[in-house]
């Protein structure tokens, strides 16, 4: 019944910041705190996350105050989205 949903993307948080991903050929990090509603440790902890699985890189310009981080989702990452994305449908039989 749960074949093919991914443990990563799945927790909300992640699965959120995927779908932003997956639709913008990059996203700040600010764009992503405010467009989720989290705090920026958490942000970085969710994203961290994603990056370790390969699924989503970071670019950051610049060193303390005035630097940017962006994210871009990867190959994998949009492979993996996807996937995840047709297991909850069919999951709730929206096929």
């Amino acid at each position: 019944m749960i074949d093919g949903l991914d443990a990563i993307i799945h927790v909300p948080k992640r699965l959120a910041a995927m779908a932003v991903l997956a639709n913008a050929p990059t996203v700040s990090f600010r764009f992503l705190k405010e467009h989720l509603q989290i705090s920026e440790s958490d942000l970085s902890k969710q994203m961290s996350t994603l990056e370790s699985a390969g699924y989503a890189t970071s670019t950051k310009v610049g060193h303390g105050r005035g630097s940017s981080t962006t994210y871009r989702i990867t190959k994998a990452g949009q492979h993996a989205y996807d996937a995840h994305c047709a297991a909850l449908r069919t999951l709730i039989g929206d096929t």
